[in-house]
């Protein structure tokens, strides 16, 4: 059976093509393609989609003097998602006195078939542009990334020193060889399809692909193999904060711990959302929601604060992909009659309907923590073994 227009690429969006461009320029000619490429837009949601799903640029709204460098800040989406994702915490350092701009990273917020031909280099293209965008108008370039959008600053952290540091959210550090797609199909075996695609889902979600493709998941793994390789001779000497999900089924949160021991940098902190008891390494908090209805942080959770009116708490949007193959589980998982709320790993599945968390329940800690770390740096100071 021939696949809908949506599964096949738009022809407008693997490549990134706004080198020599203004950054407003391109968040306009990125609007142009998202409306072009999508099938979804009525006169409803039209300015909802491409907005959300496009490249955004915020001024500080904090004043600004001559005594203190004008900061700025990149923000990366992760696969399959777009920019929406990343609005909250552009919200954050926006009113922390930085410039904001967030990246719409190529094969992203148009279809999912522009996922089968892309490559990670045009992403890091992307990333490249915005710092160069950023270091025309600031003194201080950070990067902000979520899951790939994470290793993508890694990357371009290792090999350009105009960046001053990095936040990074359930980076996507380390997978196995074509692990990322294995762990997927664990989960999603009912869906698979031969061929290109990985899995085939509804793609109900206006602000991420629910459809995964081999290409996708092989471009993350070639990423993670580069930077891994990067790392074996360079060491990152820059402030860094990972926030992350101790039950991340996406990504190998060991990976992440492993290589947060190993940045050389004083000023590093790490805020592990779990309910695990081991001992952390120094400079690693836990924190975990107290709610009994949530069982666990998830990879997609961490940057959403709860009153997001898409993701959060009350929102348009429940994940349930992972039971489109049980018709009852997937009804009540999307109409809310969930057992719990949680990551969509094995464990958690053996203990009822899981509808999969899409919102942080711990956001107002990670930004508590954001802000100190956040003060801290930007006064130079070492921030050891507390944020506070």
């Amino acid at each position: 059976m021939a696949l809908s227009e949506r599964y096949r690429p738009s022809g407008v969006n693997n490549r990134f093509s706004f080198e020599g461009t203004s950054f407003d320029a391109y968040i306009a000619q990125s609007h142009g393609i998202i409306a072009q490429a999508r099938s979804d837009l009525t006169e409803q949601n039209r300015i909802s989609i491409i907005e959300g799903n496009g490249p955004f640029s915020l001024a500080p709204s904090v004043s600004e003097t001559a005594s203190v460098p004008r900061r700025g800040i990149l923000l990366a989406h992760g696969l399959t998602d777009s920019p929406y994702v990343m609005r909250a915490l552009g919200r954050f350092f926006q009113a922390s006195g930085f410039w904001v701009k967030g990246i719409l990273l190529p094969g992203h917020g148009t279809r999912p078939g522009d996922l089968l031909e892309v490559t990670w280099q045009e992403w890091a293209r992307a990333i490249q542009f915005g710092v160069d965008a950023l270091a025309q108008e600031t003194e201080e370039v950070y990067l902000g990334g979520f899951s790939t959008g994470g290793t993508l600053s890694i990357y371009q952290a290792l090999r350009d020193k105009r960046v001053k540091g990095l936040y990074l959210f359930s980076p996507a550090v380390g997978v196995s060889p074509l692990g990322f797609l294995a762990n997927w199909h664990k989960l999603y075996s009912w869906a698979f399809r031969p061929g290109a695609w990985m899995n085939l889902q509804h793609d109900e979600d206006c602000f991420k692909y629910e459809s995964f493709s081999f290409n996708a998941g092989n471009q993350v793994y070639l990423l993670t193999r580069e930077v891994a390789r990067l790392l074996t001779d360079r060491t990152l000497e820059i402030p860094v904060f990972i926030a992350a999900s101790e039950d991340d089924a996406t990504v190998r949160i060991g990976a992440t711990l492993r290589f947060f021991e190993r940045i050389a940098h004083p000023s590093k902190w790490m805020l592990l959302h779990g309910v695990g008891t081991a001992p952390l390494p120094p400079s690693v908090e836990r924190t975990n929601s107290p709610d009994p209805h949530i069982l666990s942080s998830a990879h997609t959770a961490i940057v959403i604060p709860p009153d997001d009116p898409h993701y959060g708490a009350q929102g348009h949007y429940a994940s349930c992909g992972h039971y489109l193959g049980c018709p009852e589980k997937y009804r009540r998982c999307k109409n809310r009659q969930e057992d719990f709320l949680g990551e969509i790993s094995r464990k958690n599945l053996r203990m009822g309907v899981i509808r999969r968390l899409t919102y942080n329940p711990c956001y107002d800690t990670l930004v508590t923590r954001l802000m100190a770390y956040t003060q801290s740096i930007l006064r130079g100071n070492n921030v050891g073994g507390s944020a506070d």
